[in-house]
């Protein structure tokens, strides 16, 4: 049995360092020890296998967290919010759909990150730094009204304040801007949602993308073979190689003209299109 693993704790004095270091620590398992791991735990209720699962993946939320630190937010936080979407995955992860922890748990990691980031969006983007910090709490006592501010106002609070005037003016723009929603709503074409939001490694798709890769290659291959050999070699040639090569570098290899290689190559793609039709795999031989 795998000996028992103490869970790391980011301190209350902040010592990040410390727990990145901790985390690093704790060894990665190996497939064989990751399926034993999820097994004891679906089928046996083994809390002690679920935290080794979720202690070995510690560093992986380390990682994914420091993605997100241009939003102003504190590294711990973000890694304790990602520990969350850890902790769920691991809940939910079956080794049976032939997926590893590690690809899985991404999406989950995320989304507690993602729902982080949005519900602390609006107060970050209103004070990052010391001066608009300075101004986000003094502004609104200081502002003789709900009109917006005249130039001599603007120029009398940047006095007091000892601030830019032009910092007053932004940040009385954002105080007085009313919050967007984050879903699409039915009168926005376009959502922050959108850009915050990243399927491509959900294990769905990656494994969509490793059938589809699988697929088109091997009809790839398959319309390779149904051409004769100089049809083929023309093809590779132009297309598959790291190098492609010219009409007249292989014009000189057959003894043949440029123009009858470049006739040999549009009849060999054509034939070969028209495989990719008749097997359902719809993609040209210049994407692939």
């Amino acid at each position: 049995m795998t000996q028992a693993l103490t869970f790391p704790a980011i301190s209350a004095t902040g010592n990040l360092d410390a727990y990145i270091q901790a985390a690093k620590r704790f060894p990665m398992l190996t497939e064989e020890e990751e399926c034993c791991l999820a097994k004891r735990f679906r089928e046996e209720d083994d809390l002690e296998a679920a935290r080794q699962l979720v202690l070995s993946h510690l560093r992986l939320v380390i990682s994914i967290a420091r993605g997100y630190l241009g939003y102003g937010l504190p590294h711990a936080d973000l890694i304790q919010e990602g520990n969350i979407g850890l902790m769920k995955a691991v809940k939910r992860f079956d080794p049976a759909h032939g997926v590893r922890l590690v690809s899985f748990a991404i999406h989950w990691i995320k989304a507690e990150i993602h729902e982080y980031v949005l519900k602390n969006w609006r107060i970050v983007k209103l004070a990052t730094t010391k001066a608009q910090r300075k101004l986000f709490f003094n502004l609104r006592s200081m502002k003789p009204g709900n009109d917006a501010l005249t130039p001599a106002q603007i120029e009398d609070i940047s006095h007091k304040l000892n601030v830019k005037p032009e910092e007053v003016v932004e940040m009385e723009t954002r105080l007085s801007g009313r919050d967007h929603s984050l879903e699409k709503s039915d009168e926005d074409d376009f959502a922050p949602i959108a850009y915050l939001e990243d399927r491509r490694n959900e294990p769905v798709n990656v494994l969509e993308r490793r059938a589809n890769d699988h697929l088109q290659g091997r009809g790839l291959r398959m319309a390779l073979s149904a051409l004769d050999e100089r049809s083929r070699r023309i093809v590779e040639a132009r297309w598959l190689a790291d190098e492609p090569a010219t009409l007249h570098e292989l014009a000189a290899e057959f003894s043949v003209s440029a123009e009858r290689i470049r006739q040999i190559e549009a009849r060999a793609m054509q034939k070969m299109r028209a495989h990719f039709e008749t097997q359902g795999v719809v993609q040209s031989v210049q994407s692939s």
